[in-house]
């Protein structure tokens, strides 16, 4: 039997990818591994035993820090974006089919956000919510400054599923008798579902761990990030870590989830085609 030889790229794309592993999963091991610390450990290793201690103390209250409400706000407003990118990108991604006066400034002007620096864009609307006698607040100000950052993800997503979409499924449904709206509802839509559950988890993913477009917008209340990002200088026991834990496997269980409920469309469609 004949190998190939390996080429010098080969190695050098196979060390870069190894190296890109090692920085993304190695400090994730780390804060796994150093969650389960024991009831006397430290943020270091070794470890001092090994327990679930730190898991059980971040539901017990906290000298500093509230874990509960901010995960609960960081959640809510990731299911308001979440909502929010999905439609306003579904109906862009409809609306872009055809051809409108104005449409390339306006495709310019929903993607220019995507260039300028987050803490900037934060940094203004709570200048403007100020200035205007309003209170930042992470359901309002927040929520604004998320979209500035999902939003664009969610059209470009669409854009281009939508140039790869051919009219003629929509035009053998008309030619049956099909109106707009059923031809929506019953060929369109559940031909781009997994596309618009993409969108979905997009956009909540990138607003639930958003940190520098929240730091100037959530006014007196923190979510999840910025709680964290507190606690690292008051925090001085492993529950930081344990919090660290937590998050990403609820992260790995939506994303899990998401994937779940696009397969058994794709299964679905592949079935009545």
């Amino acid at each position: 039997m004949n190998h190939e030889k390996r080429t010098f790229e080969f190695y050098v794309l196979a060390a870069f990818f190894l190296i890109f592993v090692l920085f993304l999963y190695g400090p994730l091991s780390a804060i796994l591994i150093l969650s389960f610390q024991g009831p006397d450990g430290g943020l270091t290793f070794p470890l001092n035993g090994v327990s679930v201690h730190w898991f059980f103390n971040l539901f017990e209250k906290q000298a500093v820090g509230d874990f509960g409400a901010s995960f609960r706000r960081s959640f809510t407003l990731g299911l308001m974006v979440m909502v929010v990118t999905v439609v306003v990108s579904l109906l862009a991604g409809l609306a872009f089919r055809r051809r409108f006066r104005g449409s390339t400034v306006l495709f310019y002007a929903t993607v220019a956000s995507l260039v300028v620096p987050s803490i900037i864009i934060s940094l203004g609307i709570g200048v403007v919510f100020q200035q205007s006698g309003l209170k930042p607040a992470w359901y309002s100000s927040a929520f604004g400054a998320h979209l500035t950052w999902t939003l664009p993800f969610g059209v470009l997503i669409m854009f281009a599923v939508f140039n790869r979409f051919s009219p003629a499924y929509e035009e053998a449904a008309r030619d049956l008798g099909a109106t707009s709206w059923q031809t929506f509802r019953h060929v369109v839509l559940p031909m781009i579902a997994p596309s618009l559950i993409g969108v979905g988890l997009f956009g909540f993913t990138l607003s639930y761990d958003e940190f520098a477009r929240t730091l100037m917008t959530s006014g007196s209340y923190n979510t999840l990030p910025l709680e964290i990002y507190g606690m690292t200088t008051n925090v001085t026991t492993p529950v930081l870590y344990a919090l660290g834990t937590v998050t990403t496997l609820f992260s790995f269980t939506i994303i899990l989830v998401a994937l779940g409920i696009m397969l058994m469309l794709r299964r679905r469609q592949a079935k009545t085609s």
